[in-house]
């Protein structure tokens, strides 16, 4: 037996609730040829209608990461709760390779969802848990059933249960109107963090998730702020003439790198959060930008024009020495590490437009993972399965998302205004 241990998520959820909301929607557009057969048969109720469809949930996450293929619920011949009940000869009749059972009883105000995951050409029980939810958290259960599920699998940490943040833009000319939100990594319970009549831009989630480092326009020129989730608390830690920006958190949280143009062309400089002492790292007449912490925090990736145009470049902390990482094409930009450290995600242009591409460090291959023409600010999964990005539908903005492997992708639009600038939060428990 499990408890969700959701204290600090909750907290969020309980101030932003008299909020507006701007969910997403999900829209799956490529699924992987690699995909694993699974079935998540809906869960017994004891006859009550529940606020959330718990299987659903489940179902939705594991096939939007590209791993599985689940089986539509028509073509189950028979519904099964627990792992008694299954007859595994059917379900390898209809060639599903695991199978998810499970039931969502009432346990005091809240509920009790109990589920299985049995394997099915094995004839046996993977795993097994309790889990205990109020009827606000009965999505949040949903998505940590699904991480222990993923990893259960895959042997790959799930990230299901993470939030992503992002921004959006409605209206026009004066009317314009721009918000900053966190939501579940799938596009629901979104909770508006700021709102602005100017642009908010570059939100960066501190590595203990409790925190938004963003930059905004609200005094007419660009600022870096540092929010607390849970309290709405905020301070504005730099506002420099000219360019304030792009702020990344070290992976220790006690460091913040940003783009700033203080002392003439924009530059890469660390801000020590505490102290609010600062560190040039980067001295040229080149526009040096957009920086990203290595996660072991031993080097910088940042974007600079140095060599004729935008290119990758990898700053060692301590050594001071600086080296090139791209060489494809003549714009590479907006780098991201992968969480092991390994490859890179970045923005890549070729005849085809800009898309997102991952390039591995070793070999220094790249390859092109997203399909758009406009694709741009990648943000990584914390478990590097799958990248989100913004992109263009029509007219409007959206974000998009796809496979580390670019296997499988679909998009997250929004029913008010554009969605921009995707970040993807750490793991949150």
């Amino acid at each position: 037996m499990k408890a969700l241990m959701m204290t600090w998520l909750s907290a969020l959820l309980l101030l932003f609730s008299t909020l507006a909301q701007a969910n997403l929607t999900i829209e799956i557009t490529r699924g992987s040829d690699r995909a694993t057969p699974i079935a998540v048969v809906p869960f017994a109720a004891d006859g009550e209608s529940l606020p959330e469809d718990v299987a659903q949930i489940i179902s939705d996450n594991l096939q939007r990461s590209g791993y599985f293929e689940p089986l539509d619920r028509r073509a189950m011949y028979d519904r099964p709760s627990s792992g008694d009940e299954v007859q595994f000869g059917q379900w390898r009749g209809l060639d599903v390779r695991y199978l998810v059972v499970g039931r969502v009883s009432r346990e005091g105000d809240g509920y009790r969802i109990r589920y299985e995951l049995m394997d099915v050409s094995g004839s046996r029980r993977m795993l097994g848990e309790s889990v205990t939810a109020s009827s606000n958290e009965l999505r949040g259960g949903a998505h940590y059933i699904s991480d222990q599920i993923f990893e259960s699998i895959t042997g790959i940490r799930g990230a299901f249960a993470t939030r992503i943040a992002y921004v959006t833009a409605r209206g026009a000319g004066d009317d314009m109107q721009f918000a900053l939100y966190v939501a579940d990594a799938d596009g629901h319970n979104s909770q508006e963090v700021l709102s602005s009549r100017e642009p908010i831009l570059s939100p960066a989630w501190s590595p203990d998730g409790r925190k938004l480092a963003y930059v905004s326009f609200e005094t007419e020129r660009p600022a870096i702020y540092i929010q607390e989730l849970a309290t709405g608390q905020r301070v504005r830690a730099t506002s420099f003439e000219g360019i304030n920006g792009a702020p990344a958190w070290s992976p220790d949280g006690r460091r913040l790198a940003m783009a700033l143009s203080k002392d003439g062309q924009p530059e890469i400089y660390i801000m020590d959060v505490a102290s609010r002492n600062f560190e040039r790292i980067t001295n040229n007449n080149n526009i040096d930008t957009e920086p990203s912490w290595s996660p072991d925090g031993r080097s910088l990736l940042f974007t600079s024009d140095r060599s004729g145009g935008p290119q990758l470049y990898r700053y060692t902390i301590g050594s001071g020495d600086i080296e090139r990482l791209t060489f494809t094409g003549n714009y590479n930009a907006r780098g991201r590490f992968a969480p092991d450290g390994e490859s890179i995600f970045l923005v890549h242009r070729s005849n085809n437009g800009y898309q997102i591409a991952r390039q591995d460090l070793g070999s220094g291959r790249l390859v092109v993972i997203s399909e758009s023409r406009w694709d741009e600010s990648p943000s990584v999964a914390p478990n590097g399965t799958m990248v989100i990005f913004a992109t263009q539908q029509g007219n409007s903005g959206v974000l998009g998302a796809v496979s580390a492997d670019g296997r499988a992708s679909y998009r997250l639009p929004s029913a008010q205004g554009d969605v921009r600038e995707p970040a993807w939060s750490p793991f949150l428990n």
